[in-house]
């Protein structure tokens, strides 16, 4: 959720901190801090409650070092504050840390420290490791690393953390549970960060931590090894993200820029995986052959947010192409419910980062248990695609603004990928494989026509802006778009925002239809448009104003403005149903002048329960 880099070599690791933390800012944050040590090992913390360019104007002058950590925080242990802002450093100032994550056993700890001198000087918890760290080193010349290994040994929860050693200036120490840590090769430097996105200017070589694990990194290379110090083994991968990916590219935000992006994103994650001779999907990275496939007898789907979501329209897929019980559910309350895994189901992790705290937390119970796991992930080595079995990479490219709409997108491919495999190994006719097929070939396409009416819809969504709430209706398989739409709305607008089945409507929420409360109506084209009619009817008969996205305009008495979207297959329609809601979103924030790639109280990833 907060963000961390790191610089060791011989240029000025300032310049590096400050670029990196500046790249990580999409993250959610509401302060930040550096720490440098110099080569005569002088250790210099600057912090401040804020964003990176107020810590960058607070720098002292010759504010320089080759050795640095820095951290964007994320407010979990006392308000946001210069005095609760990382890094925090021992009462000597020898040690300084960055944190990611929750020391579930911080105040035990701090009582302990206390009761034996130690003076703390905010409410984190992280000062606590700190303070750990100081007191396994004593007064001697104990290594860094040791005395890091041995502090984290008593500490319950999740971290990932960079510590300096004004007494070592020579190495920084790492270490991984939980929150993600990834070191960056350099030419007679090194890096390290929480997201791939601080390093890319700088290396495209970088290393993941695992669970449990720590590194020592110093200029000329790095050491990983277990908190009971065994030495491990890890290679570097190269990470295929270019630079200008971490751009706006012209547009006013990321957000929009990415929302634009969809048509290459989507013939990403269909590239190389479609077979037209066989009127299926190719999907080598499942590990799963076609006999384990036909004795999978229902799938689970788990994600948070925006994921959860798409794992409904997922579910929704593969009911229909494949014809197998499919279910989606928060991954958030998964383990807490004590599930029952079953031998012959399949469940399917859903998360953009790879690293959603609660998304991993499920994966770890099912393995415990014995079940199978895929993942459906867009960040290649992240936490997720390592636990899980198998899986498909969504290669959207990096989503830098908090809220998922090419993500989102690009997963919801990725399950109509699933379903055509699982449907035509089981009873998808060869004629319905093609249906699906040429139809998946023509979304990019689609979606362009859709981004081509942005004027439109930013006009509508100007007039819609003001309202206090607005309702989101869909049925059967427009309810989860209506379901992520209203999120979208919500979470960069701070429009107040529900969504129910059309069909529900009349059994309670009709009671709050009045012209101060529009509604979005999903009306395709289907099997059930005169029923979603009806339902239109039932609002404009209570005076309540009507926003369409169908696939051809009501009568007027029925909706008051209408988003027209191209038709595709039908079981495919909810994904091109959505892309006009984002726009939506999008152009009603802009109107009301939120912060829309970093909306409040919120982060990319979610890396703490």
């Amino acid at each position: 959720m907060c963000g961390i880099v790191a610089y060791i070599g011989p240029k000025d690791a300032t310049t590096f901190l400050l670029e990196g933390l500046q790249r990580l800012e999409y993250r959610g944050y509401d302060s930040a801090g550096v720490a440098v040590l110099g080569k005569s090992g002088a250790l210099k913390v600057c912090k401040t409650k804020g964003r990176v360019a107020d810590l960058a104007a607070a720098l002292p002058a010759r504010f320089k070092g080759t050795t640095g950590i820095g951290h964007t925080r994320w407010a979990t242990h006392g308000e946001p504050s210069d005095a609760n802002a990382h890094p925090h450093t021992d009462n000597a100032e020898r040690i300084a840390v960055v944190h990611n994550g929750i020391i579930e056993n911080a105040d035990e700890l701090r009582a302990k420290l206390t009761a034996e001198g130690a003076v703390f000087r905010s409410e984190t918890d992280t000062e606590v490791l700190s303070h750990l760290v100081a007191a396994h080193l004593g007064d001697g010349e104990g290594q860094l690393e040791d005395a890091v290994r041995a502090a984290l040994k008593l500490v319950v929860g999740t971290y990932g953390i960079a510590v300096v050693d004004s007494a070592q200036p020579d190495r920084i120490v790492v270490a991984r549970n939980g929150s993600p840590i990834v070191l960056g090769l350099g030419e007679k430097e090194m890096f390290a960060a929480s997201d791939v996105a601080a390093l890319v200017r700088y290396t495209r070589q970088v290393v993941h931590l695992e669970d449990g694990e720590l590194a020592v990194v110093r200029a000329d290379g790095f050491r990983t090894f277990t908190e009971d110090a065994r030495t491990v083994t890890r290679q570097p991968s190269t990470v295929d993200w270019e630079v200008g990916s971490y751009d706006t590219g012209g547009y006013e935000h990321y957000l929009l820029k990415e929302i634009h992006e969809q048509p290459a994103a989507v013939e990403r994650t269909l590239s190389g995986r479609l077979d037209e001779r066989f009127a299926t999907a190719h999907l080598g990275g499942l590990n799963l052959d076609a006999r384990e496939l036909r004795e999978i007898r229902r799938v689970k789907i788990l994600g948070c947010g925006s994921a959860y979501y798409a794992g409904e329209m997922g579910a929704q897929l593969i009911e229909e192409l494949a014809r197998i019980p499919a279910h989606s559910e928060p991954a958030s309350e998964f383990r807490y419910r004590n599930p029952v895994i079953e031998a012959d189901t399949l469940y399917v992790a859903v998360s953009q980062s790879g690293e959603t705290y609660d998304t991993l937390a499920a994966v770890q119970e099912i393995k415990r248990k014995g079940g199978r796991v895929l993942g459906v992930v867009n960040t290649v080595g992240s936490a997720i695609a390592r636990e899980c079995d198998g899986g498909i990479y969504l290669h959207a490219g990096p989503e830098i603004s908090v809220a998922s709409t090419k993500a989102f997108t690009s997963t919801v491919i990725a399950f109509a990928l699933l379903a055509l495999h699982f449907g035509r190994i089981h009873d998808l006719s060869p004629a319905d494989g093609r249906r699906i097929v040429s139809a998946l070939k023509a979304l990019p396409g689609h979606i362009r026509q859709i981004l081509e009416q942005d004027k439109e819809i930013a006009e509508l969504a100007a007039k819609y802006a003001d309202n206090a709430g607005m309702m989101f209706i869909g049925r059967v398989r427009g309810y989860p778009v209506a379901r992520e739409g209203a999120q979208k709305l919500k979470e960069i607008s701070y429009v107040h925002a529900e969504a129910y089945p059309a069909s529900e409507l009349k059994h309670g929420p009709l009671a709050l239809i009045s012209p101060e409360l529009p509604t979005v109506a999903l009306v395709p084209d289907d099997e059930l448009l005169d029923k979603n009619l009806t339902t239109l009817g039932e609002i404009k008969a209570r005076s309540g104003r009507v926003l369409a996205v169908a696939h051809r305009a009501p009568e007027a008495k029925l909706a008051d403005h209408c988003i027209l979207v191209p038709k595709s297959e039908p079981e495919l329609d909810p994904l091109l149903l959505n892309i006009p809601l984002q726009l939506l979103a999008y152009h009603a924030a802009v109107a009301l002048g939120r912060d829309v790639d970093k909306p409040r109280n919120l982060a990319k990833s979610v890396t703490v329960e």
